[in-house]
C-alpha cells in the first residue's frame, strides 16, 4: 500500500468511525442502560440520552486510527518475502484474522479508558463526563480506566473472528450488515460482562474482571435474557453503523485520493 492510500485510507477509517458512533450513539445508551446492574430506568431510562456523548467523540479516531495502522502493518509484515508471500495468499483468512486481533489490542488501549468514562457517565446521566472523569481517576487511579479491558480484548477479538476479517471491511453493505448482526448478537453476553465490569462499584466481586463469574451471576439473577440484555439495540447499532461507515469511508477516502 502506498503512503497516499495508506494515509487517505487511515484518515478515512477515523471518520467513518466518528460518524457510525456519534450517529447512533442514543442505541449505544439504551445498550448500557438495559445491562447495567441497576436496571434501565434507574439508569437513566430514556433521559439524558447523549450522556456521555464527549468521551466518545474524543476517542473514537484516534481509536480506529490505531485499529488500521496495526492491521495494515501486521498484514503487511506477514505477507512481506517471497515464498512467505506465497503462502500468505493460501492462508488470507488466517492472516486478516490475525491481523485485526492484534489491531483490536492496541486499539483497545484507547477505546477502553473512554469507554469506562462514556458508559459510566450513561448510566449516571446527572454526571458530566468530565465530572466521571475526575471521580474515576480519584478513586481507582489509571487502573480504573482499563477495567474491563480484558473482556473487551475478548469480545471484539470473537467478534472479528466471526466475522472473518476486520470489524468495519470492505464487503458489500447488505453482507457486511448482517454479519455485523450475526456477531453482534453471538459476543453479546461477552458485552454484557463488559459493561458490568464497568460500571460495577470500586472492590466489588464484579469490579475484579472475572468474566465467568459476572456471566453466571448475571444468568443467576436475571436468566437467559440477562445474558443477551440490550441485544437488539446492539444490533441494530452494527447493522446500521455498518451502511454508515461504508458510505463515509468511501466518500473521505476517494475525496483524498
Amino acid at each position: 500500500m502506498e503512503k497516499q492510500e495508506f494515509v487517505a485510507s487511515l484518515v478515512a477509517g477515523g471518520c467513518a468511525g466518528m460518524c457510525v458512533d456519534l450517529t447512533l450513539f442514543p442505541l449505544d445508551t439504551i445498550k448500557t442502560r438495559l445491562q447495567s446492574q441497576q436496571g434501565f430506568y434507574k439508569a437513566g431510562g430514556f433521559r439524558g440520552i447523549y450522556a456521555g456523548v464527549p468521551s466518545a467523540a474524543v476517542g473514537s479516531f484516534p481509536n480506529a486510527a490505531a485499529f488500521f495502522v496495526t492491521y495494515e502493518c501486521t498484514k503487511s509484515l506477514l505477507g512481506s518475502g517471497g515464498a512467505v508471500a506465497a503462502a500468505a495468499h493460501h492462508a488470507a483468512p488466517v492472516t486478516h484474522m490475525l491481523a485485526a486481533s492484534l489491531g483490536e489490542i492496541v486499539a483497545c488501549l484507547i477505546r477502553v479508558p473512554t469507554e469506562v468514562v462514556k458508559q459510566r457517565t450513561q448510566a449516571c446521566p446527572s454526571s458530566s463526563t468530565y465530572n466521571m472523569l475526575l471521580v474515576t481517576l480519584r478513586e481507582e487511579g489509571v487502573r480504573g480506566l482499563y477495567r474491563g479491558y480484558g473482556s473487551t480484548v475478548l469480545r471484539e477479538t470473537l467478534w472479528s473472528w466471526r466475522q472473518g476479517h476486520t470489524l468495519y471491511s470492505w464487503q458489500s453493505a447488505v453482507c457486511g450488515a448482517f454479519a455485523g448482526a450475526v456477531a453482534a448478537l453471538v459476543t453479546t453476553p461477552l458485552d454484557v460482562a463488559k459493561t458490568r465490569i464497568m460500571l460495577a462499584k470500586a472492590g466489588s466481586t464484579t469490579a475484579s474482571g472475572n468474566i465467568p463469574l459476572v456471566l453466571y451471576d448475571v444468568w443467576r439473577s436475571r436468566g437467559f435474557t440477562g445474558l443477551f440484555a440490550g441485544s437488539v439495540p446492539r444490533m441494530t447499532f452494527i447493522s446500521v453503523g455498518g451502511f454508515i461507515f461504508l458510505g463515509t469511508y468511501e466518500k473521505v477516502r476517494s475525496t483524498m485520493l
